[in-house]
């Protein structure tokens, strides 16, 4: 932390005037806020490298350890493993909707984390303390649905170990293009290899209880991505589009033998691809190029 010493005090400052000015909002007690143009400018004092970038997961646990020496603390995940999260003054941190300070994370708080992966590590953007049951978000492959006791086990892209959910009855079910449904869920909507994207909380027990579960590909699905080429690898078979719809970056596999055109591929590119989903990756059986703009 000695190294962030002067820029925290600077930062503090900042976010004091900024608090008095603005102060919360209402309605917004313990959901996620959105970050303000000003709150992006301060969550990267001079002297810090800039906000990782890449898709944020929101975390439900609890604080077990704060190390300041460090700069990161221990999040008890609910279902799964403990995980290393680490913060500095970029961090956001509200209690129950309104703004607070690092100071304010303590071994035991109840608390939702919106983190992003910063090369290997796992970094806390924000950090949501709750006086409610705590919620989280996990999103993976579903591993195992036994329906009998309906526990949910899912790979999740954040934990080493696979997180275990309880889905109970009347659990609401997204399918991609559909409205939500208070079916039963069978094994045919979890099968394994299914990925998902879970909304849960925590039962008075600590238990991860799923409160909407989002199917977002089966095994052998078929996908239509259109967007630009963000990396290229012909000699792995690896492409990765950003979808302008969703925004999001997908990989997909293919064979290059198969595609002759692939050598007119470049990063930056506007392409078409049909992409089979078949339960550990997305692969090509089509591919078109829409435009080849100039390098």
């Amino acid at each position: 932390m000695g190294r962030f010493l002067a820029v925290a005090i600077l930062s503090s400052m900042a976010f004091a005037q900024s608090a008095s000015s603005a102060g919360p909002k209402s309605g917004q007690d313990q959901g996620l806020q959105p970050v303000s143009k000003l709150e992006s400018t301060l969550s990267a004092p001079p002297g810090l490298p800039p906000m990782p970038r890449g898709k944020s997961t929101v975390i439900g646990g609890a604080i077990r350890g704060v190390d300041r020496v460090r700069d990161q603390f221990t999040l008890n995940v609910f279902g799964g493993r403990p995980l290393k999260v680490l913060f500095d003054e970029r961090t956001q941190v509200y209690r129950n909707g309104q703004k607070s300070t690092l100071r304010d994370l303590h071994p035991g708080d109840h608390v939702s984390v919106e983190t992003v992966l910063d090369g290997a590590t796992v970094f806390a953007r924000s950090v949501h303390l709750l006086s409610g049951s705590p919620e989280g978000e996990c999103q993976g492959q579903v591993m195992n649905y036994n329906p009998a006791d309906r526990e949910l086990t899912v790979r999740d892209a954040l934990s080493r170990r696979p997180v275990q959910l309880l889905v109970p009855a009347g659990t609401a079910v997204i399918r991609q293009g559909q409205a939500a449904s208070s079916a039963n869920i069978g094994s045919s909507d979890l099968a394994t290899g299914t990925l998902i994207s879970v909304n849960f909380q925590s039962d008075n027990k600590g238990h991860g209880v799923a409160s909407q579960i989002a199917i977002l590909a089966t095994p052998g699905s078929t996908f239509v991505f259109v967007g630009n080429v963000a990396f290229l690898d012909l000699h792995s078979g690896l492409l990765v589009v950003v979808d302008p719809r969703d925004d999001k970056r997908y990989d997909v596999f293919f064979d290059s033998a198969r595609y002759p055109m692939s050598r007119e591929l470049h990063e930056g590119a506007d392409v078409t691809l049909t992409a089979d989903f078949d339960g550990s990756r997305y692969v090509a059986k089509a591919i078109t190029i829409n435009s080849a703009p100039d390098k």
